[in-house]
């Protein structure tokens, strides 16, 4: 379990989240959603340690303002919004990056995750010769590397994702986020920031709903996406619908207005 308790978070004078508690289980995709600027990433710096933060968070038991940082890396990997290089890394080398050591088995790993994001054949590509889809997507391939089994030991291990999908056409969003069903499927973790609501709702088991640094609703996503929740934190009326035949969750664009 990761759990956090009155997390509050300020840049400045300017507080951003107060008095937040959360909680993700392993076995499980938590989405995090919520209209820009409403502390999303915030929270997910926050949990992985990136930011200062008062308050107290917990992953597998542990204290992570407490713990060295190889130990949490051992037992999380975190694919930030954005990474940029400034060396001309070659995309398998990016990819070693999440690596413990150089064997000849973890160079077969390293190459197995970039096939697994469908970049089979780009192990030479330079990272900054790549578009910004494809480099997501290597960076994913890293942070799969680093924690490979789902479950080690017995212990539950983590994705956290910050907007793993925001570069990426439909097909490819489809296949990363597969890819954290299936993580999350085999005993681990998976914590992402998400922005396309429909998506949560596909593949997330429980959906966290954030406006301007606070928690509005947190459950499936069933409960959490209402019309009456979604129109409240995004400030835009929606309407929710259904699959008749399969009962599933979504949301058409085409039925929203500003709310006046």
């Amino acid at each position: 379990m990761l759990h956090a308790q009155n997390i509050s978070v300020s840049y400045g004078a300017t507080t951003i989240i107060d008095g937040l508690d959360f909680t993700a289980q392993a076995g499980a995709l938590t989405a995090i959603v919520g209209p820009n600027g409403s502390g999303k990433t915030t929270l997910l710096r926050a949990l992985t340690a990136e930011t200062s933060f008062s308050g107290t968070i917990q992953l597998n038991g542990l204290d992570i303002s407490k713990t060295p940082a190889w130990v949490l890396a051992s037992q999380r990997a975190v694919l930030s919004q954005a990474t940029s290089l400034a060396f001309p890394f070659q995309a398998i080398e990016v990819v070693r990056l999440g690596l413990q050591s150089g064997s000849e088995t973890d160079d077969h790993l390293a190459q197995t995750a970039l096939h697994r994001v469908g970049l089979a054949g780009y192990e030479s590509r330079f990272y900054q010769e790549l578009s910004g889809g494809e480099q997501q997507r290597v960076q994913l391939a890293r942070v799969l590397c680093q924690v490979w089994q789902p479950v080690q030991n017995g212990t539950p291990r983590w994705l956290l994702l910050d907007e793993p999908v925001s570069s990426l056409d439909i097909g490819h969003q489809l296949m990363v986020m597969r890819i954290a069903r299936s993580f999350a499927q085999a005993g681990g973790g998976v914590i992402a920031v998400m922005h396309d609501l429909n998506l949560s709702a596909m593949f997330a088991q429980t959906v966290v709903l954030m406006s301007h640094g606070k928690i509005v609703a947190s459950g499936t996503p069933a409960t959490v996406l209402s019309d009456h929740n979604v129109t409240r934190a995004y400030q835009c009326e929606v309407r929710t619908c259904t699959q008749p035949a399969a009962d599933e969750w979504f949301m058409l664009p085409q039925a929203a207005g500003l709310v006046p």
